[in-house]
Order: structure tokens, then C-alpha cells, then sequence
């Protein structure tokens, strides 16, 4: 048995993909016989995940009463991992720009158990374009925390090799092992008309009629407002399709997206579930006539290889990184992340003659068993680590 300790920000399924593909490694690593644990920043009154194959540790401060809570200041990180890191064969730490990267930089760095690192896309060149001060802070931040961990890092670990390219000297020096890895989700299961019935029942106004599915953290760089605008341009033809935008309002956007829709004349015709779980979330991505996703920024988009799992196509911008293989897999299309760039994809999309869109239904299922299909994800990457440790 290979025992890996997983350190990520929050084990809550609200904070995204990283969440997401940590718990379905973990299930297939389990099933393996091997063993994925948790360390995350969430305080310890905190319970997520409470099915999840392995131990979660919390070391973060109680939210409501330490200032820097916001930023996951946790200093019994350092402690916990110089105690307990050598109990673990690798380490696997998730994301950068939050306090789990600067303590593991002082417990890890050229201690004896060797790790890895994933940067979930946040060295994408769009942050300094789009928050220039904020780079200013995290180049800062890099000579101390992020660019050490990296450095000696066994492998940093990208998702494609439009991420891994990207990343190349946005911030300096820039010294790592990069190593492109699979990644993906699960097969979909169940039933999928019990599956539709719990989708619908969430949103009852929805009633029978067709829709395109935008399902995502609802967030600036997911590119929701191109989507509703777009929308309004092709929401005439035909005039039953209707637009569901599902996901936790991180941003506080929802509002904002309503009075655009409203403004637009097509309020009646988006609508905004919240985030979907369970039977209702599967259900939402089998029914869609297609999956939307028009992101400013995007280095994997697990959720895409879950829409390609449903088998249902994907239209997505040229800024999620994966889109190479959706145009080469013929699972999808993909455009600009614009308005115009938007609204081709569904007009493209719609354009399309009912045997047409079923070959991209077939598509979308083999590109997901060639590429996406988490089991072979996960076997590949404990090999690497594996192969990387000597074990």
C-alpha cells in the first residue's frame, strides 16, 4: 500500500474542482488498496466530505473568530506536517496563493519525504493580465512560499500541456520539474431518467422544456455574463430553449446576471438553481442539450469531463485548456471567450441537424473513456509517484 497525504485549502465540495478530483483519486486509489488522507485549512468544528475514504485533518482557525481567516492563516499547519509528514510515502499539495503553500514550503522543502505539487491553473498568465497589483503581491509572495515549493518539488503537476506551457515565466525565477498528468472524473452511473426527474424537480419553472446548461463556480473569469448575452441572441430560435446557470455565487453575481437577463427580455427563460448535488447534478448534465462553459480561464475544467461523461456535448471557449482535445475528439466546439465568440458557439451549436448533435453525444462518451475517465487518471499518476519514490 502507497499512503498519500493530500494537503488542499478546504475539503468543502463548494471550493471547485480540486475538491472534486481529489475525492475521486482518492475512491480509486482506495479501491486499489492504497491510501489518500487530508490535511486541509478548514477549522475542526468543520465536516465535509463525511464519506471520504480516508482520515481529513483540520488545522484551520475558527472562521468567525481570527482576522486573517479569510486568508487560511493556519500556523498548526507546519506543526502537524513536521510530526506527522514522515508517516506518508508522498505528498501531494494542491493549489498555490493560500497559506497551505507557505506552510509547506517551511515543512517540506528539502525535508526527507519527498511531494508534489498541482497548481490547479493558478499560474495562468490572465491573472496578471487581469489583476496586474495583485501579481505585483504574488511575485513578492513567489520569493519566499510558492517558487521554493516548486523548486524542490519532485514534479509540479499540470493537467494539460496548454497549462503547463502557459505557466512558463509568469513569475521569475522559475525553476521546477514540470510534468504533464491525467486527470478527469467518473464514469456517470444510475438512472437516468430517476437522474432528470431530481434535475427538474429543483427547478420546477423549467418545466419539460430543452435548455443549455452553464455548470460552474459562478464566478468573473467563467465568462457567466457572455453567456447571458449571447443567449439573448439566439433565444429566439428555438423559442422553448431555455438557459440553467448552476453553481455556488461565490461572487455574489447572481443578482447581477438576473437584471442583465431582465434587461436583455429574456428573464423567463434563465434560470439560476444554485449549486447542484447528488442525482439532481447528474441529471442536469444528461438532460442538457449541451454543455456551456465561455471561461476566461480555465486549466482543466473538471466539469467538462463530466458533461463528456453524461455524453452530452461540450461548447466551450478556447481559454479552457483542454479544448485541443475536444476539437480533436469532435466531442464539442469552441470559440473565443467574447460575446461574439459566445454567441457563434451557439449558433453553431443550434445550426445543427438532430443527427449531427447525436454523433457529438457519441463523441462526447469516447473522448471521455479515451482521455477523461478518472480510473485511468489516477492509476497513472500513482505510478508516477511510485516510480518517482522508488517504491
Amino acid at each position: 500500500m502507497t499512503r498519500i497525504l493530500r494537503i488542499i485549502a478546504s475539503s468543502n465540495p463548494r471550493a471547485g474542482g480540486p475538491i472534486e478530483g481529489t475525492r475521486r483519486f482518492a475512491e480509486v486509489w482506495a479501491h486499489d488498496g492504497h491510501r489518500q488522507d487530508l490535511l486541509t485549512l478548514d477549522a475542526p468544528g468543520e465536516s465535509f466530505l463525511t464519506d471520504y475514504p480516508g482520515e481529513i485533518s483540520r488545522v484551520g482557525p475558527p472562521r468567525s473568530r481570527n482576522p486573517l481567516s479569510k486568508y487560511r492563516f493556519a500556523p498548526d499547519l507546519v506543526r502537524w506536517l513536521r510530526v506527522n509528514a514522515r508517516n506518508y510515502d508522498a505528498i501531494l499539495v494542491s493549489g498555490l496563493w493560500q497559506y497551505q503553500t507557505l506552510g509547506a514550503r517551511q515543512a517540506l522543502a528539502k525535508g526527507p519525504t519527498p511531494y508534489f505539487v498541482f497548481p490547479h491553473g493558478m499560474l495562468d498568465p490572465w491573472f496578471r493580465t487581469t489583476y496586474p497589483a495583485k501579481h505585483l503581491v504574488k511575485q513578492a509572495l513567489w520569493w519566499v512560499a510558492e517558487g521554493p515549493l516548486l523548486a524542490h518539488a519532485r514534479a509540479v503537476l499540470f493537467t494539460s500541456e496548454e497549462e503547463r506551457l502557459r505557466a512558463q515565466g509568469v513569475f521569475r525565477p522559475y525553476k521546477m520539474n514540470g510534468v504533464v498528468v491525467n486527470y478527469g472524473t467518473l464514469p456517470a452511473v444510475g438512472d437516468p431518467q430517476k437522474q432528470g426527474a431530481a434535475f427538474r424537480a429543483t427547478v420546477p419553472e423549467l418545466g419539460n422544456r430543452p435548455y443549455l446548461l452553464f455548470l460552474s463556480r459562478i464566478h468573473p473569469k467563467k465568462g457567466c455574463d457572455l453567456l447571458v448575452e449571447a443567449f439573448a441572441g439566439v433565444a429566439g430560435a428555438p423559442p422553448e430553449l431555455n438557459l440553467v446557470i448552476a453553481g455556488p455565487d461565490q461572487a455574489g453575481l447572481v443578482n447581477t446576471l438576473r437584471g442583465q437577463a431582465e434587461r436583455l427580455g429574456i428573464g423567463g427563460k434563465v434560470h439560476f438553481p444554485g449549486m447542484l448535488t447528488g442525482d439532481a447534478k447528474a441529471g442536469a448534465l444528461r438532460d442538457a442539450e449541451a454543455f456551456v462553459l465561455p471561461s476566461h480561464q480555465e486549466n482543466f475544467g473538471i466539469v467538462v469531463a463530466e458533461a463528456l461523461a453524461a455524453g452530452t456535448p461540450v461548447l466551450i471557449s478556447d481559454q479552457v485548456y483542454i479544448w485541443r482535445e475536444i476539437v480533436a475528439d469532435g466531442a464539442g466546439l469552441v470559440e473565443p471567450d467574447s460575446i461574439e465568440g459566445t454567441r457563434a458557439l451557439l449558433e453553431r451549436f443550434l445550426a445543427l441537424a438532430p443527427t449531427e448533435r447525436t454523433i457529438l453525444r457519441e463523441r462526447a462518451k469516447v473522448s471521455f473513456e479515451r482521455r477523461f475517465n478518472v480510473e485511468h487518471a489516477a492509476r497513472s499518476l500513482m505510478t508516477l509517484i511510485q516510480e518517482s519514490i522508488g517504491k
